[in-house]
């Protein structure tokens, strides 16, 4: 099934959907001159009061790159994310988003993200289309071009017949998908990503999969957080693993289960993290 460019298994996508059917006529001289890495951090840490939530991340996700970052609960993971976001300070270290410096720039690093939080906090008493047309002005979009976006994203997505409706009577994936939708008004250079795919149905995840490899073409960039290891193997073009606030391992998936001694990644998650977890109640 062809989605505005993209292949979709049939079998997987069932009813037509028209993915991104307009592309903006492919990439701005702006986007050209974007820097390698789009996500860099340098020992990169965050505590609060006496808990050391983040220790010294150094991470990098490259133009056209897919990242995972994966970890246990309370590893550290949306705590990156928040920072990377500007919704949180860092203590020390640098972080940059598009060239941008999070601390010194952060209206620069907001206008050139686009952000699902795990758990993303709607308005209820807003219909579907009321949320994004009004997350579309604050991001300062044309609202012609922007309304005819968020209605070819809510077709793409499934939202077609209830975007008039309350997000109050909206199911767990509906919202999921108002928040994806939300975070891809704009066609943000970087996509950062906390469990995405949480309530998502079998089409709206081999559809959001695709838009992934789309974004990856187009030398974007994606950090993605999420606890299935079997997606993030799927997308990702490396992985970064954390546990108590600390990178205990990077590479590609095939990388980091045979530093393991693991056979897949599932294995080597487990080995790492529980490793981990011993040296720190060991201290």
């Amino acid at each position: 099934m062809q989605l505005g460019g993209l292949q979709l298994d049939a079998a997987a996508a069932g009813e037509h959907v028209g993915l991104l059917s307009q592309r903006k006529g492919g990439l701005s001289n702006a986007r050209s001159a974007m820097p390698q890495s789009l996500i860099e951090t340098s020992n990169l840490r965050k505590v609060f009061g006496e808990r050391v939530a983040l220790a010294g991340l150094d991470l990098a996700v490259g133009a056209g790159e897919t990242v995972g970052l994966l970890g246990p609960n309370g590893a550290g993971k949306s705590t990156a994310l928040k920072m990377l976001t500007t919704l949180v300070t860092h203590t020390s270290g640098t972080a940059r988003v598009a060239g941008f410096d999070v601390a010194r720039e952060p209206m620069e690093v907001k206008r050139r993200i686009g952000y699902v939080p795990e758990s993303a906090p709607l308005f209820e008493a807003l219909s579907g289309v009321e949320y994004l047309t009004m997350v579309a002005d604050l991001k300062l979009l044309e609202q012609r071009s922007s309304r005819g976006r968020i209605v070819e994203l809510a077709e793409d997505f499934g939202l077609g017949d209830v975007l008039e409706k309350r997000i109050g009577t909206y199911s767990k994936g509906m919202r999921q998908k108002v928040a994806i939708i939300a975070a891809l008004l704009g066609d943000p250079d970087v996509l950062i990503l906390d469990e995405p795919m949480d309530g998502l149905d079998p089409l709206a995840g081999a559809l959001f999969k695709e838009l992934l490899r789309m974004y990856a073409s187009e030398r974007k960039a994606t950090l993605l957080c999420s606890h299935s290891l079997e997606v993030v193997e799927q997308v990702c073009d490396r992985i970064y693993i954390l546990a108590e606030g600390r990178l205990v391992a990077d590479g590609t998936a095939a990388r980091i289960s045979r530093d393991a001694g693991a056979t897949d990644l599932e294995g080597a998650f487990l080995r790492l993290t529980d490793a981990s977890a011993k040296e720190v109640l060991a201290r």
